[in-house]
């Protein structure tokens, strides 16, 4: 089994991938938890997160979620083909204890593997 880690390469790093990805990518939510999905132009799955000062006012807490996003996409990123991924959270997600933000991820890379699978056009930007 492969080591299941974050390179460089699996980030999205430069704001003209996040400017991309919020004009032209569909869209996939969970209860706490907002994707946009979009092709990737290197060939392989990358995920960048948006976890504002509006998610919650502490440090901590908006690193606990990035913490537990990467963690979870680490174990799932060969669920995926070429996509680039922006994981934005909403307030709500910053109640939720570990085990529950464990679960929305994966219940969030499960539907966006399902997405691609289908075929299906989601909520598609114009």
């Amino acid at each position: 089994m492969a080591r299941a880690t974050f390179p460089r390469a699996a980030r999205l790093l430069t704001a003209r991938d996040f400017a991309r990805l919020r004009t032209c990518s569909r869209r996939v939510a969970t209860r706490n938890l907002t994707a946009e999905v979009a092709t990737s132009e290197t060939g392989s799955a990358r995920m960048g997160l948006a976890i504002s000062r509006r998610v919650s006012k502490s440090a901590v807490r908006r690193n606990r979620i990035k913490r537990i996003a990467r963690d979870s996409f680490r174990h799932h990123r060969a669920l995926f083909p070429a996509l680039d991924i922006l994981v934005i959270a909403r307030s709500s997600a910053d109640h939720q204890d570990n085990p529950a933000l464990h679960a929305e991820f994966a219940s969030l890379w499960r539907r966006i593997a399902a997405l691609n699978a289908n075929g299906a056009t989601g909520t598609m930007r114009d």
